[in-house]
């Protein structure tokens, strides 16, 4: 029999399909998660407190598999759990279609100044001309980290009639998937730059000056990655002096984002506030259903799906 530590939050969606093997303890709070994973042999413990979920994790020394709704593993201590031997699950492709729909939307809106047209409205101003008469069409989209959210964007990028080139580990020419070492080069050669990689240390402020130095000045950064790749401070720069055209940024650093930081009031960026993943309705129910199929797994030995390779970070 596995003790398996759970969120009493997914309880009804779970409970009854859960695998006999399984014997499920359910949590309520960071404190009752941590008091009962410390003999645990499964966990699911995802909670909004980065720096809470860290510690719950920590205390799980026992663990023999972790499954989380997070693609990026940044808020969990990835070391002790390779060296403990611990199997992470992550949730690539609960929040895919999400993610992918509001990088569009991002992109729509800077390229029409939806905001400043938002503002106006907001006035009861009535605009003659529009902000922003950038067309999609025909533009070129480079999209760094070509995974499943990458992809996704790419091929609803690609219903707009915008060329589109991605970045992954290794370069697939035939399907226009350019290698981890090729793009810098090429960042000039494009109108959007879509950030989709992981957070890991080697992404960390992966784009930085040089980067940003390198783009059209009439070029937009998309970043629904992690504000850890980005250095924050360069792109900060880049878009007072108008060095690039605007930023539509789901994430920064840190988060929330204090009232005072400069982000806020810069008229070429767009903030979203880590909201991509969460604009949906089905986050619990697919959530639900990649665990039951893991824990079916896990108890007739078999693979489990999106199992993470701790060395990478993803």
């Amino acid at each position: 029999m596995s003790k398996a530590v759970l969120s009493a939050m997914v309880r009804p969606l779970i409970e009854q399909h859960l695998p006999a093997g399984i014997d499920a303890h359910w949590f309520m709070s960071a404190d009752e998660a941590k008091a009962e994973i410390a003999d645990a042999d499964i966990a699911w413990v995802d909670l909004n407190d980065p720096s809470a979920m860290r510690d719950v994790v920590a205390a799980g020394t026992k663990l023999k598999w972790l499954s989380t709704i997070y693609a990026g593993l940044d808020h969990f201590p990835v070391e002790q759990l390779a060296a403990q031997g611990t199997v992470v699950t992550n949730g690539v492709g609960i929040n895919t279609i999400a993610v992918a729909e509001y990088a569009v939307l991002g992109m729509l809106s800077l390229a029409k100044g939806y905001a400043d047209v938002l503002r106006s409205a907001d006035k009861a101003e009535w605009l003659q001309a529009s902000p922003g008469v950038v067309e999609l069409y025909e533009t070129k989209a480079l999209v760094i980290g070509y995974g499943a959210i990458g992809r996704a964007i790419g091929q609803r990028l690609e219903g707009f009639g915008v060329e589109v080139t991605g970045v992954a580990r290794t370069a697939r020419p035939h399907e226009g998937i350019i290698g981890a070492d090729d793009w810098q080069a090429r960042i000039g050669e494009f109108d959007w730059i879509v950030l989709a990689m992981p957070a890991t240390a080697e992404t960390e402020a992966m784009f930085g000056a040089d980067e940003l130095a390198a783009m059209k000045k009439e070029a937009f950064l998309v970043n629904i990655a992690r504000g850890s790749c980005v250095d924050q401070d360069a792109l900060v720069s880049a878009l007072q002096d108008k060095a690039i055209a605007g930023a539509f940024l789901d994430v920064v650093t840190p988060e929330p984002l204090p009232a005072s930081h400069v982000l806020w009031t810069l008229p070429n960026v767009q903030l979203s506030m880590h909201l991509s993943g969460r604009a949906q309705s089905k986050m619990f129910a697919r959530s639900a259903e990649l665990f039951i199929k893991n824990a079916q797994a896990w108890v007739n030995e078999e693979p489990l799906t999106n199992r993470v390779d701790l060395s990478l970070g993803y």
